[in-house]
């Protein structure tokens, strides 16, 4: 069954009304729609504003299109270009509309005339209060036209296209221009270019040390002053480097003569931050009293700077960062659980560079172009060179626990030290050396080590290490092996009858040539 045409318009007391018979020779808008012989319309919802003016408008319409049925609302206006008193009436009248999209299709009609009206028709219906297409006429030398737009834009190729074009400028933006292949990281960026464009609330950026938190919040900011969302600056303050009364001081200011030593008066972070983006990186070292002020700048733009007696303003965009774990925080007592409330609307989780070794490549290429343009010396590699690095940084064993700095610092060496402008395979394999050397110096020992001989430890999969270490760890944490087991099969021990946790453990110990007594005696000995 196909649905009924409705058309919702206004009517234009100039153009539309008409009392002589001159009234059939010149353009009128609202007939004009109804004289198409190829557009049926089964109901006209005529918004109108005192009902005898539009008298002979329906009259007109009966005698062109006998079968288009018209429905009046009556709007009172008092005043046509109070552009908010129009917009809540005809908002109310779409709130008010019974809409039953699956059996009628909705055209609103813009024309000339009622210019606040007709933008009012149009942001409604841009906003989908009123789901439909836009009807648009006009008048010609020879006939009166029509178009109708579908607000639904991705329908039209031209305007998708550009639409894309742009979303990936945005995109590239957001991750620097490296064409990253990790699907995780690649869905975050997506997600971060939405929350970017659209909302102002607080971003929590959190991830290992060398993660790219820092890189991220500036191209957040870029991303967001690119889509005039802040005319302001970016303004960025490590929170690990604030103590003391100077932490106050540094983030809200402080007027001359508050303490010893204050001789002018100094704006904080906060107050520079005013229409731009304020990143707090490693929040999570902020004292309580400070993250207690921190929150109400957040919430309400309003702080007392140091030995001020009024409130200071500022309309700031926050972004923070941490490694730490702030819930951990907070039930530790070292941050404000309703601070992290506040700032965990949306949170993003970066993840350290051994776990995008699919990014390694397009990174090492963004970090040679880097080296060329901060050293005005073009630097490349040489396809073995390449090849080689490739291969021993993708390895499991390459633990990167610098992330991207160890990354961006190795290049930087390979660069430095390079006989020529060309990278080539022994400088690889020094740098290989050093790069071991460096993560073997500051890697902790894991607790599957601890418990391993090395060559029974680098025989063991991944997967193996990662569940040998929850055991292990669980173990250490109990008084007893029966203990230790149920804490380990609490679920499946729901499904059975046998209760031998215990046994079940030593068994899987076992497997690994370890015993309770083992961990038991490395336990005292630790």
């Amino acid at each position: 069954m196909s649905k009924k045409t409705v058309v919702i318009g206004f009517f234009g007391t100039k153009l539309d009304s008409a009392s002589n018979k001159k009234r059939w020779k010149r353009w009128r808008p609202t007939l004009s729609i109804c004289q198409h012989s190829d557009q049926k319309i089964d109901r006209l919802d005529l918004i109108i504003q005192e009902s005898w003016h539009a008298k002979a408008l329906i009259e007109d319409i009966e005698t062109v299109s006998p079968k288009t049925k018209v429905v009046t609302h009556l709007i009172p206006l008092e005043d046509p270009w109070d552009f908010e008193a129009v917009y809540e009436a005809l908002h109310l009248f779409a709130r008010e509309y019974d809409f039953v999209p699956e059996k009628e299709e909705y055209l609103i009609h813009l024309t000339t005339g009622t210019h606040v009206a007709q933008i009012c028709l149009f942001l409604l219906t841009e906003a989908r209060f009123i789901p439909g297409k836009l009807l648009q006429s006009g008048p010609t030398r020879d006939n009166p036209t029509k178009n109708i737009i579908d607000l639904e834009l991705a329908r039209y190729e031209q305007i998708a296209v550009r639409f894309d074009e742009e979303r990936q400028k945005r995109s590239d933006r957001l991750k620097g221009g490296i064409a990253t292949k990790n699907r995780v990281y690649n869905t975050m960026i997506s997600e971060i270019e939405l929350v970017a464009a659209r909302s102002k609330a607080p971003i929590l950026l959190t991830g290992p040390t060398g993660a790219g938190k820092t890189h991220l919040a500036r191209r957040i900011y870029e991303t967001k002053q690119a889509n005039k969302k802040v005319t302001g600056k970016f303004i960025e303050i490590n929170c690990a480097t604030l103590r003391g009364d100077t932490a106050m001081s540094a983030l809200f200011g402080h007027k001359k003569g508050a303490f010893t030593g204050a001789y002018e008066s100094r704006k904080g972070v906060l107050l520079r931050a005013h229409k731009g983006v304020l990143f707090l990186d490693e929040i999570g070292e902020l004292g309580l009293d400070e993250q207690a002020m921190l929150l109400r700048a957040v919430e309400d733009r309003l702080f007392l700077p140091v030995g001020a007696e009024k409130e200071v303003f500022s309309d700031f965009q926050l972004i923070a960062g941490s490694n730490r774990d702030l819930q951990k925080a907070v039930q530790n007592g070292i941050f404000r659980s309703d601070l992290l409330a506040r700032i965990n609307l949306w949170h993003f989780t970066l993840l350290g560079l051994a776990d995008r070794r699919e990014d390694i490549a397009p990174n090492l290429d963004y970090e040679l172009e880097n080296h060329s343009r901060k050293h005005e010396r073009r630097l490349s590699m040489t396809k073995e060179a390449r090849e080689k690095y490739l291969l021993f940084a993708i390895k499991d064993s390459s633990s990167w626990c610098g992330n991207f700095r160890d990354l961006a610092n190795s290049v930087e060496r390979m660069g430095t030290l390079a006989e020529s402008s060309r990278i080539s395979e022994s400088d690889v394999e020094r740098e290989q050396n050093r790069l071991i050397r460096s993560w073997s110096s500051t890697r902790r020992q894991s607790i599957v080590e601890k418990y391993l001989d090395p060559e029974t430890f680098a025989k063991l999969d991944r997967f193996d290490r990662v569940q040998l270490e929850d055991v292990l760890r669980v173990c250490e944490a109990s008084s007893s092996i029966s203990e230790a087991g149920r804490r380990l099969f609490s679920e499946s021990r729901k499904r059975r009858s046998s209760k031998n946790d215990g046994d079940r453990l030593r068994k899987y110990l076992l497997r690994h040539d370890l015993s309770w007594k083992n961990i038991n005696d490395e336990k005292v000995s630790y």
